[in-house]
């Protein structure tokens, strides 16, 4: 690569479909083992929380600018927390943008796992890194634009350095691992209104019940029925490779 001319080209050919992935059962069990090792035990998820942190508030900016709301500025902090900071008159465009942060990281990795199956895994991760790209207009931390440029590095090596027709296998492995990681997250949430109750002032449920008297379990089973369907989504492609070893 001799300059800018051909890393342009390389990030525009990463947006046209490869041939879908051929991946074994086999490879499937080790994907998805792959996937558990970076969202379960706890110094992975130390470093893999992070992205899911970013996509959680990815979610959040995404939505507030998509309801016409103002955004000002996002926090990322190195112990899985973040802050959206939006302006809004109304009521129900907060209540939206609000709501956005839990779900996403399930519905980010459903695309990554259908997109992987389907060829457009290159595409898929090329648009995630130009999404974070966009986001360093408004980190408002130093913790936040070193998580963001790490991420941000990780996709161009994905798709400089990874080639393309293996690009599919390591979508569905990342898509898989922030279906995980959105599980966890979830969890971690129930504990906090269960346990943690003197942590409340930073659940997404507990202001969305401020904002709207709905109660937070009510949420909390909102967040939880997208998650699922994410699940179910990207379990269609997996299915269809255990049928085919069955």
């Amino acid at each position: 690569m001799n300059g800018p001319a051909d890393l342009w080209q390389v990030l525009l050919a990463s947006f046209t479909r490869t041939a879908p992935p051929l991946i074994t059962l086999t490879e499937l069990v080790l994907a998805l083992m792959a996937a558990t090792a970076l969202s379960v035990p706890r110094r992975s998820w130390k470093y893999f929380g992070l992205l899911t942190t970013a996509t959680h508030e990815l979610g959040h900016a995404f939505a507030a600018v998509t309801s016409g709301q103002r955004l000002s500025g996002i926090h990322l902090r190195l112990d899985h927390s973040g802050t959206t900071t939006t302006y809004s008159r109304s009521r129900l465009a907060t209540v939206w943008s609000c709501f956005w942060g839990y779900p996403v990281p399930a519905v980010a990795g459903a695309v990554l796992v259908v997109c992987g199956f389907r060829g457009w895994g290159p595409a898929a991760i090329a648009a995630g890194g130009l999404a974070l790209v966009a986001t360093l207009l408004f980190l408002r931390n130093l913790a936040g634009f070193l998580i963001t440029v790490a991420a941000i590095c990780a996709a161009l090596a994905m798709i400089l350095v990874v080639p393309r027709e293996f690009t599919g296998h390591v979508a569905v492995i990342l898509g898989l691992a922030l279906l995980v990681g959105a599980v966890r997250d979830l969890i971690k949430l129930a504990h906090v209104h269960l346990r943690r109750r003197s942590q409340l002032a930073t659940s997404d449920a507990y202001l969305l019940y401020r904002a709207t008297h709905v109660p937070s379990g009510v949420w909390i089973v909102l967040f939880s029925a997208i998650v699922a369907g994410s699940w179910i989504v990207a379990l269609q492609p997996v299915t269809a490779v255990l049928s085919a070893g069955a």
